[in-house]
């Protein structure tokens, strides 16, 4: 198997996670099995670079002594907001020479500033999608998943989610059990799948800011299986039906037919996810009743069935 070198982007400003957390992952792959990459990092000048949060890292070498990479990882961070107009010429001069793209958060922004992105479908920290959208209409920006792959270029969300994506390509280049000798080194999990929310159902809507609203959320996560029927649920706030859903909207964001669709939906994946249960089993469990009613929801939500959606993405099912 041919060494892969990954060469990390430094500039002034950058989120130190999104350089460390890929850089561990990456690293404790070449641990288990050695030969498998060669890991680089550099900034323009090859001088020290000063984190957003006042950490120093020092780079292996200058952007301009480095040969191109089979992987450049481009992390976010503030540094992105006014980038030095070198570095995004260096990305447009280099970055299509790389095997493989892959950003953390807002460096997203920086690709996109260089035309990596133009034609494809990319994500990148939730507060910033709307700026990468309006700034770049040429990218199909997604602002649901933790990550997105489209071809030889993989772009990820905030911070975290680098690492879930990091995971995703040792796990490519390598196998699933070295992958997971790694998320298991780290303590995290190994298969968060790039399409999961990069918010849940709770993180999504707002928190209520009564008492009786935020137990009725919490009461709505704890019993997808319940009754979560306006009636039902306004009874157990002590309001009624017609105050109950309006307070709701008001103070969540969302109506409560649509934070029960959410949270079940949720719920279903995770069991999709997480356990050989059978579909009809989840689709009581998660409170649609019947295998058919999941179905149609996973269509609607996702483009996906559930049957096709667990081979995706449970890990019996991967290989």
């Amino acid at each position: 198997m041919p060494q892969r070198t990954l060469l990390f982007v430094l500039f002034d400003g950058v989120q130190s996670l999104d350089v460390t957390g890929p850089l561990e992952v990456f690293t404790g792959a070449e641990n288990h099995t050695p030969g498998t990459y060669r890991i680089r990092t550099a900034s323009l000048d090859g001088g020290p670079v000063r984190t957003s949060s006042g950490l120093t890292l020092v780079p292996d070498e200058a952007l301009t002594q480095t040969p191109d990479p089979h992987t450049l990882l481009v992390p976010g961070g503030q540094g992105t907001r006014s980038p030095d107009p070198r570095l995004t010429d260096w990305l447009r001069a280099h970055g299509p020479r790389a095997r493989r793209l892959v950003s953390v958060c807002t460096g997203s922004i920086l690709l996109a500033a260089a035309g990596l992105l133009d034609g494809r479908r990319a994500t990148t920290h939730w507060a910033h999608c709307d700026k990468l959208a309006r700034d770049h209409p040429a990218v199909e920006v997604d602002p649901e998943p933790i990550y997105v792959r489209d071809g030889r270029v993989s772009t990820s969300a905030g911070v975290t989610s680098g690492i879930d994506l990091a995971l995703a390509l040792v796990e490519e280049d390598l196998d699933r059990d070295v992958a997971l000798a790694v998320a298991r080194h780290l303590v995290v999990f190994l298969r968060r799948p790039g399409n999961q929310a990069q918010f849940s159902a709770q993180l999504a809507a707002q928190t209520a800011q009564r008492a009786p609203l935020r137990e009725v959320q919490q009461w709505i996560t704890e019993h997808p299986a319940g009754d979560l029927t306006v009636e039902s649920l306004a009874a157990r706030a002590r309001l009624s039906p017609r105050h109950f859903a309006r307070a709701f909207r008001e103070e969540t964001g969302t109506t409560p037919g649509r934070y029960v669709d959410r949270v079940r939906l949720e719920h279903a994946r995770r069991l999709l996810e997480d356990t050989s249960d059978g579909v009809e089993e989840i689709s009581r469990a998660s409170g649609y009743g019947t295998s058919e009613s999941m179905r149609r929801a996973f269509l609607k939500a996702l483009g996906t069935p559930p049957a096709e959606y667990r081979r995706r993405f449970h890990p019996a099912s991967a290989h």
